[in-house]
């Protein structure tokens, strides 16, 4: 038995959220042939919700950069952050022109008018309906495992010597990047299931598309790429599958054996 870890953006769906049918049935066969199936993204829980990619039926999640797992729907793990230390970072961030979005396993908090118009604030609030709560509304009531951020003409590298000891900053491109809390990331999560199902790490896979999946191809036995994903993942892979619209989830794990 093998245990197989998949990105959900840019791997398993596209920005519309659009499952490519071969990926949907490659899944179902991975289980089928007694696979262990884990999502594994920087999404936190409440930002996982679709009925289309829960209907997989994975056997569990790895959510919010490592900060939660499941396993067949039970919670075995949750790193939540402390809400006093939430509002220091806040005013940090603030100081430094960085809009964030706290990001939850129930809720995603966010100021309307930092993202207002945008595509990523008018897909929020079109998805997440009455999951989608204000920070200043909700202040001090958060709960959260790690944050998203909006950069443009921040004064990046100021805010990160100021949080570095306390956040690991997964940086996208010069406007996103994520904020997980030190010691957290995908691998870190690979590395509990694991634990939990007495499984090897050379009987690990994982397939992914971006910068924050490269700490869990540093720990997994095999890291697969989608073909669409950036360079850095690319680069980082044990194998280049195709994109994820040719079939690139079914031609990975075809490489490596995993469908019979």
């Amino acid at each position: 038995m093998s245990c197989i870890f998949f990105d959900i953006d840019g791997t398993l769906w596209n920005v519309n959220n659009e499952i490519p049918e071969s990926a949907a049935r490659t899944v179902k066969r991975l289980r089928e042939m007694g696979h262990e199936t884990f999502l594994c993204t920087g999404r936190s829980r409440a930002f996982i919700y679709d009925e289309n990619l829960l209907s997989l039926d994975f056997s569990g999640i790895i959510s919010g950069c490592g900060t939660m797992i499941e396993y067949h729907g039970d919670t075995v793990f949750y790193k939540r952050l402390q809400n006093r230390d939430v509002e220091r970072m806040l005013v940090i961030l603030r100081e430094h022109g960085f809009r964030p979005v706290l990001e939850g396993r129930e809720y995603l908090y966010l100021d309307w008018e930092d993202f207002s118009g945008t595509f990523y604030g008018e897909k929020l609030r079109r998805e997440m309906g009455d999951k989608l709560h204000s920070i200043q509304e909700d202040w001090g009531r958060w709960e959260i495992s790690k944050l998203s951020c909006a950069t443009e003409n921040a004064r990046r590298q100021e805010c990160f010597d100021r949080l570095g000891d306390e956040y690991d900053f997964l940086i996208h491109d010069e406007n996103v990047c994520e904020m997980v809390p030190k010691g957290f990331d995908k691998a870190t999560g690979i590395q509990k299931v694991c634990e939990l199902l007495d499984i090897g790490i050379e009987d690990t896979y994982a397939f992914g598309d971006s910068v924050n999946d490269l700490g869990m191809f540093r720990v997994v036995g095999k890291a697969i790429a989608m073909g669409n994903g950036s360079k850095a993942a690319k680069e980082a892979a044990d194998y280049v599958t195709s994109p994820m619209f040719e079939d690139g989830i079914w031609n990975g794990c075809q490489h490596f054996g995993l469908l019979g």
